[in-house]
């Protein structure tokens, strides 16, 4: 039995962290300790099952016990049915993990190490394309929409994906028009480096052929040099500035939307990229007491070092359940729309090499300015050019090793600069389900020389970087399994197509990432991603054994019970 009430006042201390000026050691193994007694009654004790602490997971040498004790919101003990239970007071609630001969599997909570709720719920609310196969069929969405939709009203939200359709085309402002029933219409492709507009959002914004596009950005033109309605990158802001904000109401709606997603499906912590108006709504919830995800919410690395310094105090950096993180700035695009940042041009596009949003001067100025001013930083880079540029600014002089800056992404990578990584300090913050949609061009994108060493889970890992796995939602599905999945197997869903199957992960790789992996890419990993005593009261209960169950079957999972601080945040497929 391991039990601890000091390690509770430990962990609690544990939780205040100053980014920029706290290194620890990312594989610090939890105290044991046996006294005799709790000086805390557990509130509820959960026996007579498999839970998986998390301890050995890195080493595929997983722990796990019988039973649990939860108080104050932290794991008190773990150890066997016998043991715990022997823990009870009067008041106690025990709850039996194997009734009716059914099993249930107890899991720390997934950590989504890179999300945005706010854009996943406004979809939601709006045009949601999301998985439609055709250009028809996001049309015929679009055109239901627009019927129902107040005269003037915006049509956005978006989340289409050409790469699903036959013919792989983009669509045009042409197309639009047809459905939109003169409502103005911006639409994200599914990664939000592109989108399409009608000709009523790019007349609201003023675009026209002889528009010039902002820095890092691109206005596709036809041959007659009029604007087609795709908007990449930069260019995009153009439109977006000229759109009317959400109400406080529907946002509001959109972020819980989004937040009870997360929660449905094993997900208690995530780092999240949305609007600082989210933000601002999340703090509501927490006053009212209906907050139920921990969210590290990042801040723009290209807003003024003033601006960023007034919404670092704006609230307490140390509340477990909500503050703000990193500063996430962009280097590159996407591969699906071919803006990522390439050191040579793509294979199926030779003129191109991508958008980077940034020179290195600019970028190795700003970067030393803001890591001085004591904030970690975290670079979206898709294409290795951009991983290269992210690791050139976190060189610099003025810029921490002790930092844990990261670079989210990282799906193309110079073999070379992987070890630069290693040594810079620099998290590898990447989303394993990507490569289950990109697998299907990837290789038309790269060339074979490329993708052999794209997505290199393993090849990070074996240098010893760092790895923090998400999803990148709405981009794709915010469950975990599905990166679980991807990680173990480099297999499409269907399990018929394989990709480079020596950067494959274990289990217990994959689950180490997406839990204290994650946690160590906020600072959080001495009292996150494990169930061990003194450790945040974060786990789930899944129909399955993850650690065993076939590869296929974890894309089946379903998740009965979540809990965040030991207070259940879902239940609906509680049995």
């Amino acid at each position: 039995m391991r039990v601890s009430s000091a390690l509770l006042a430990a962990a609690l201390a544990a939780a205040s962290f100053c980014p920029a000026q706290t290194p620890t050691a990312q594989h610090t193994p939890p105290k044991r300790v046996k006294p005799a007694s709790l000086d805390i009654v557990p509130e509820i004790i959960f026996f007579n099952g498999v839970i998986y602490t998390g301890v050995g997971l890195a080493e595929d040498k997983p722990e796990t016990v019988q039973a649990m004790a939860i108080g104050g919101g932290k794991v008190l003990a773990v150890g066997t049915t016998e043991e715990i239970t022997r823990l009870a007071g009067p008041n106690t609630r025990l709850r039996d993990l194997n009734t009716a001969n059914t099993s249930t599997y107890v899991f720390p909570g997934f950590n989504d190490a890179h999300t945005h709720l706010g854009s996943a719920g406004r979809t939601r609310l709006n045009v949601d394309l999301t998985g439609v196969k055709s250009l028809s069929a996001m049309l015929a969405k679009v055109e239901t929409f627009a019927k129902d939709a107040p005269a003037g009203h915006w049509l956005t939200g978006g989340n289409w994906d050409h790469t699903l359709w036959a013919e792989k085309k983009l669509p045009t402002r042409q197309d639009l028009d047809k459905v939109t029933a003169g409502h103005p219409a911006f639409l994200d492709r599914i990664d939000g480096h592109i989108a399409i507009a009608n000709s009523a959002a790019l007349a609201a914004a003023g675009i026209t052929g002889k528009t010039t596009p902002p820095q890092g950005g691109a206005i596709d033109l036809d041959a007659n040099g009029e604007p087609t309605g795709i908007l990449r990158e930069s260019a995009q802001d153009l439109v977006y500035k000229v759109i009317p904000p959400p109400s406080h109401d529907e946002r509001r709606r959109g972020d819980e939307l989004a937040i009870a997603d997360a929660l449905a499906h094993g997900v208690t912590s995530v780092q999240d990229f949305s609007d600082w108006q989210d933000f601002l709504v999340f703090e509501e919830l927490e006053k009212e007491g209906k907050l139920h995800l921990r969210i590290t919410e990042w801040l723009p690395f290209k807003d003024p070092l003033d601006e960023l310094k007034k919404k670092r105090a704006h609230h307490d950096l140390n509340d477990p359940l909500l503050h703000t993180g990193f500063l996430k700035g962009f280097m590159d695009g996407s591969l699906g729309s071919r803006t990522a940042a390439m050191k040579a041009p793509y294979s199926d596009d030779p003129g191109n090499t991508g958008l980077p949003q940034y020179t290195q001067a600019q970028l190795n100025k700003m970067a030393v300015v803001r890591a001085q001013a004591g904030f970690q930083l975290g670079f979206h880079a898709i294409g290795d050019k951009a991983a290269a540029m992210a690791l050139n600014a976190y060189a610099q002089p003025g810029v921490a090793r002790t930092a844990r800056n990261r670079i989210e992404h990282a799906q193309v990578v110079d073999p070379a600069d992987i070890q630069r990584f290693a040594r810079l300090g620099v998290i590898a913050s990447m989303q394993p389900s990507h490569l289950l949609t990109d697998m299907n061009w990837a290789k038309d994108r790269l060339g074979p020389r490329r993708a052999a060493t794209s997505y290199a889970w393993k090849a990070f890992l074996d240098a010893g970087v760092p790895l923090a796995f998400g999803t990148d939602y709405p981009v794709e599905p915010i469950t975990p399994f599905r990166g679980l999945y991807a990680a173990v197997t480099r297999m499409n869903e269907a399990g018929t197509r394989e990709y480079f199957p020596e950067n494959k992960l274990t289990r217990g790789q994959a689950l180490y990432a997406y839990t204290q992996g994650s946690a160590y890419a906020e600072f959080a990993e001495k009292h996150k991603g494990q169930l061990a005593p003194g450790y945040d009261a974060d786990f789930i209960l899944v129909d399955r054994n993850l650690y065993t169950v076939g590869a296929s079957a974890i894309l089946y999972s379903v998740v009965l019970e979540t809990f965040v601080s030991g207070q259940e945040a879902f239940a609906g497929n509680a049995k």
